[in-house]
């Protein structure tokens, strides 16, 4: 097993709370590398941010979870953390920073419904996603 590519995908997010759909750049990725089989990882290197794999068909599932962390999790809810964002952080702790699809026949394989979804809870931001291909 070996990485076969290497890149960091830009993405910019508008909102504080948002899940942006990856899944077509990650896709894109993957097929340029030109791997049959093999893995795609996908890891975030900020601590405020996620990623995370979910339903990609009806829009309202993305509010539903966005709404529930924020009920769950409220910004300004007197955190010891200063900088007025321990909510960003716990949220990116709940979801986590990595995800890791398998590829068959040059393709990533996710589920009739799945998409991939960049998870920004301090936003709006410039952000990074860092993607490994490995055969």
């Amino acid at each position: 097993m070996g990485i076969i590519k290497k890149t960091e995908l830009s993405v910019s997010t508008n909102l504080r709370n948002e899940f942006v759909d990856i899944t077509d750049e990650v896709a894109d990725v993957v097929e340029k590398s030109g791997i049959r089989e093999g893995y795609v990882l996908l890891y975030v290197p900020h601590t405020t941010a996620a990623v995370t794999i979910n339903e990609n068909y009806d829009p309202s599932v993305k509010k539903d979870i966005l709404d529930k962390l924020s009920e769950l999790i409220p910004h300004g809810a007197g955190y010891a953390h200063l900088e007025g964002n321990a909510d960003s952080h716990i949220k990116s702790s709940i979801i986590g920073v990595t995800e890791f699809i398998p590829v068959r026949d040059g393709r990533i394989q996710l589920g009739r419904w799945q998409g991939i979804f960049f998870s920004e809870f301090d936003g709006p931001r410039s952000r990074r996603l860092l993607v490994e291909v490995i055969e």
